[in-house]
């Protein structure tokens, strides 16, 4: 193992698990959470459930079991390269998407509509509930029982309401402090996977092309540098050349510009990390404003474009179809999910009723939500 540099989480330093356990074998603490994380049902249900195309739409598109491991892959080279916890940062990236709904960013916020009355719905929220309460693997807690350095990274945004409820991981928020820099490293590695990765999955839909990109000065940089040494190059070989050479260019910016942070705050122990005033890992300015121009570009020309506005609508219909006859009637749920909406219902009242269905219909992929709406509500599909 490589040394840490000392503002890197030690695993000898960690706050450790809710239950105690005996330290393992033959792996570290955090090998520990990422094994947990990767045997979940939560992480295997990842490869059903979409990045922006619902999932049967297409076999090569991204899901967020692709984008999990894709986070992951950018983390630790970000990580081994600033000489934080490599295994750390890979355990958060593989954990933060666990939460998400089928249907991705559509069915979060149809489901925040549903429970607007009861709490409301985040996905980073669900993914901690997840690996704290809803697993069921072992016989001596619920949940994954992971350290609390990997549950504070993969709680990256949290309310000061929702944070006063959460103890231990929801101190950083009530304190205004920062998280450790493998949380921080995890949140721009996501970024980068997911709007490069969009821009692909956008061009092989055929819902943006390459003469539009070249209105983002980060796109359009590295395909002149591509077309001027391959002057021939065309189809998806241009395509992964210039994404290829993004991701690297935003990768590179962010360990060179988070390095120079990190020197210019004088940063020797993650007490000072957590008590800077900002982020210490980020991008240099002007690839900050390459990489919102790109964002800015992906949300009006491929997340509003009409085919994925479309399937939008018909994803949170389905969403809140689900949600309202689940809610007026538990018993169409599943034996464990009906059991457990009788059970915080009598402690909760009907926000314990409501929670219970939103963890069904949160914990559900694309093609299982379309069957079970189909089952609720086509006369002719079998129950």
């Amino acid at each position: 193992m490589m040394d840490l540099a000392p503002y890197a989480a030690h695993e000898g330093d960690s706050r450790g698990r809710r239950h105690a356990e005996p330290k393992p074998a033959y792996r570290s603490e955090y090998q520990r959470d990422r094994d947990r994380i990767v045997h979940s049902t939560a992480f295997r249900r990842l490869v059903y459930k979409t990045q922006v195309f619902v999932n049967h739409e297409g076999d090569l598109y991204r899901t967020r079991l692709t984008h999990s491991l894709e986070v992951a892959q950018i983390a630790r080279t970000v990580a081994g390269a600033l000489q934080v916890n490599e295994t750390l940062s890979e355990a958060i990236c593989l954990a933060h998407d666990l939460g998400h709904t089928p249907f991705g960013h559509a069915g979060q916020d149809a489901l925040n509509e549903c429970m607007v009355d009861f709490g409301g719905f985040e996905h980073n929220l669900q993914s901690l509930r997840v690996v704290d309460e809803l697993e069921e693997h072992y016989a001596d807690f619920d949940g994954l029982n992971l350290t609390f350095e990997c549950r504070e990274g993969i709680l990256k945004h949290c309310s000061y309401k929702n944070a006063l409820a959460l103890g231990d991981v929801g101190e950083r928020f009530i304190a205004r402090q920062q998280p450790g820099l493998e949380a921080q490293l995890a949140n721009f590695a996501d970024e980068i996977a997911y709007n490069n990765h969009d821009v692909e999955d956008g061009i092989r839909a055929g819902l943006i092309g390459v003469d539009e990109l070249a209105a983002v000065a980060l796109f359009d940089k590295h395909f002149g540098a591509v077309k001027s040494l391959y002057p021939s190059l065309g189809g998806r070989r241009l395509v992964y050349e210039v994404l290829r050479r993004m991701i690297n260019h935003l990768v590179t910016d962010l360990i060179d510009s988070s390095a120079r942070r990190l020197r210019e705050a004088g940063a020797a122990s993650i007490r000072d990390v957590r008590q800077h005033d900002a982020f210490l890992i980020g991008f240099s300015a002007e690839t900050a404003r390459d990489n919102r121009d790109l964002k800015s570009f992906l949300r009006e020309n491929l997340y509003k474009h009409y085919k994925v506005q479309r399937m939008t609508s018909k994803a949170r219909r389905v969403v809140r179809e689900l949600f309202d006859a689940f809610f007026a009637d538990p018993a169409l749920m599943p034996d464990e999910h009906r059991a457990a909406g009788t059970r915080w219902e009598a402690a909760h009242g009907p926000a314990g009723r409501a929670r219970a269905v939103s963890d069904y219909i949160a914990g559900m992929t694309d093609r299982y939500a379309i069957l079970e709406h189909r089952r609720l509500f086509d006369p002719g599909e079998r129950t």
